[in-house]
């Protein structure tokens, strides 16, 4: 039976995790970006290739590009997208240029992922990611203090955040507002001022004003993609809720859906992430797989733990509420129909061992996405039989 391609997300040349150590990993891939590049500005052709030869010196492949970010101007459609849309589109040009065509992308307003602490301590030790409801009350009512902030959130939650604005040291306080703000790891933080007038422009955008938005992004790339064989895998919302005032249109089966068919071409594709989908209360992963597999290009293997609140922290990959065995018997079974395997990689891992000593892009140390893919090679191996 045909395996899963097995990548590893990296950073790049700065990342502490070396292509060497990613080599012993078992990983066959690379995940990667030109964080260096500014958001809206063309990656020039060179330093595609410069990237390509590196990791290629190594004796790996560049699989996916994750991700070319979406410009805040093309997001919310202001007078000046087109010529961020023209420097978007010639990225893709020179990525399908240096061979590269499967592109990871997300279309979450201001923030990339959001958590709220990034040093959960599990029982035996090791650190997760944890995202709780009440910590970004605390920041959105006492920090942000947003304009009708008070709305979206029940009872229980906005008491719980009083007491512990009220209990929080200026120490914890300053992470806390470090953790949200974080954007993108590797790249710069949101400011405060900049997050404040965002969510101002996205109120008047709504939830169907973003959903047009997106639409009318894919439209104009859609030739390009179409000529260099590009194909677009939008990463679902996390977490897969409206935060801090912000729309969220990628959170469910019914907006992967909706995507998928606003615009019905083939490179319209879906990056199936199932932590951040996983994080949603309502969200049935097995059957979120079948309703899009056809589209799903590229995958995101992590597992989460939630409570009935919704908060959630990052459980080891095959110990969550996520069923991971049924999840990856769906997705090698429609492997075995593609003429080219599907690329997966271990999403985030605990800091644990060696790592509780280093300073690594948050989610991403190396020994526990080694375990995460190792448990997930073998899991594959147990469906597979080969």
């Amino acid at each position: 039976m045909k395996k899963l391609e097995q990548t590893w997300r990296w950073y790049g040349p700065a990342d502490t995790v070396s292509l060497q150590d990613i080599k012993q990993a078992g990983a066959t891939g690379i995940v990667t970006a030109l964080h260096h590049i500014a958001h809206g500005d063309v990656w020039p052709l060179e330093d595609i290739r410069e990237r390509k030869a590196i990791i290629e010196a190594a004796g790996l492949t560049w699989s996916v590009v994750e991700s070319v970010p979406v410009h805040e101007a093309i997001k919310t459609r202001r007078a000046d997208a087109q010529q961020y849309l023209d420097n978007y589109r010639q990225s893709l040009r020179n990525l399908a240029a240096a061979g590269i065509k499967t592109v990871c992308y997300n279309f979450m307003p201001v923030l990339d992922w959001t958590r709220t602490q990034l040093d959960l301590e599990m029982k035996d030790g090791s650190k997760a990611l944890y995202f709780d409801w009440n910590d970004l009350a605390v920041f959105d009512l006492f920090v942000l203090k947003r304009e009708g902030a008070e709305r979206d959130y029940p009872e229980e939650v906005k008491t719980e955040a009083k007491k512990r604005f009220e209990a929080y040291t200026p120490q914890a306080m300053e992470l806390l507002n470090a953790n949200v703000l974080m954007g993108i790891p590797g790249e710069r933080s949101i400011e405060l001022d900049e997050l404040r007038e965002s969510i101002r422009e996205y109120a008047a955008i709504g939830f169907d004003g973003l959903r047009r938005n997106l639409i009318w992004f894919l439209s104009e790339i859609a030739d390009v993609c179409e000529e260099a064989g590009i194909r677009m895998t939008i990463h679902p919302d996390d977490p897969p809720y409206p935060i801090l005032g912000l729309p969220r249109i990628a959170s469910n089966k019914e907006d992967l859906q909706y995507i998928i068919r606003s615009l019905d071409k083939p490179f319209n594709g879906i990056c199936f992430c199932t932590g951040s989908l996983g994080a949603g209360i309502g969200n049935d992963l097995p059957d979120i797989f079948d309703a899009v597999k056809s589209r799903v290009y590229f995958v995101h293997l992590r597992n989460v733990k939630k409570d009935s609140q919704g908060n959630f922290f990052e459980a080891d990959h095959l110990d969550g509420d996520v069923d991971m065995y049924a999840v990856m018997k769906a997705l090698v079974a429609e492997n075995q129909r593609r003429a080219e395997p599907i690329p997966f990689r271990p999403d985030h891992g605990h800091q644990m061992l060696d790592d509780l000593a280093k300073t690594t892009a948050p989610g991403y140390s190396a020994i526990g996405r080694l375990r995460g893919l190792a448990e997930l090679r073998g899991l594959e191996l147990g469906i597979t039989g080969q």
